[in-house]
């Protein structure tokens, strides 16, 4: 489980592909603090598990079904990427919940500045939209954003100069891939919401099962 809120970035330092899998090699330094082999650390928002590291580095095993699903099998050496380490007990938790199982991907759509934050427009999916509502959370690249705006294949959101200076999103720009998990409540109530029932999906039920 991971917050979203990003604590480092890392680049690629070494890329080994095995047909429909591969194994990276990420140079980094902060998310290395406290971490042993098999811990958890979430790559542009992809868990991946730890299974080398050195005093500047750690390797992990991508598989074919996220090489699927993400924006990883297009990295090269030396890419930047997001970095979190996963979530202690008893540490404070901002962001949101993430658990670092990448839904989709979508495409950067525009970047502006506006005020005192950049805003971001992305398209995606509409299977992935219909798990967004405005000023709900969504997870790119790893990065715990609120949603200002969404549609049936877009969404914007808007970042503020901390996030933007400290996150992959620094060098972003229109055309550029980037990974895409859903608020993790919004798919569990969709799903349960679709499942036969003898009593509809209403306040009353909700309240019943402790939603609210």
């Amino acid at each position: 489980m991971f917050t979203g809120l990003v604590e480092e970035v890392g680049h690629i330092r070494q890329i080994s592909k095995s047909g429909m899998a591969m194994e990276l090699t990420i140079q980094c330094e902060k998310v290395l603090e406290g971490t042993k082999l098999g811990d958890s650390i979430a790559v542009n928002g992809v868990c991946l598990t730890v299974t080398r590291q050195g005093s500047l580095y750690f390797t992990a095993d991508v598989m074919p079904e996220t090489m699927k699903r993400t924006n990883l099998k297009y990295l090269q050496p030396s890419s930047p990427v997001n970095l979190e380490r996963a979530v202690a007990a008893g540490q404070r938790m901002g962001g949101h919940f993430v658990q670092g199982h990448v839904d989709g991907t979508g495409t950067i759509i525009e970047r502006r500045p506006f005020e005192n934050a950049v805003l971001f427009g992305f398209r995606t999916a509409p299977e992935l939209t219909r798990y967004m509502i405005e000023k709900g959370s969504v997870a790119v690249n790893g990065i715990s954003l609120t949603i200002v705006d969404v549609g049936s294949d877009f969404f914007t959101v808007s970042v503020i100069p901390h996030t933007l200076e400290h996150t992959q999103l620094q060098s972003a720009k229109p055309g550029d891939l980037v990974n895409i998990e859903c608020d993790m409540i919004g798919k569990y109530l969709a799903k349960w919401a679709n499942m036969p029932s003898s009593q509809p999906l209403g306040l009353e039920k909700l309240k019943q099962t402790g939603f609210v």
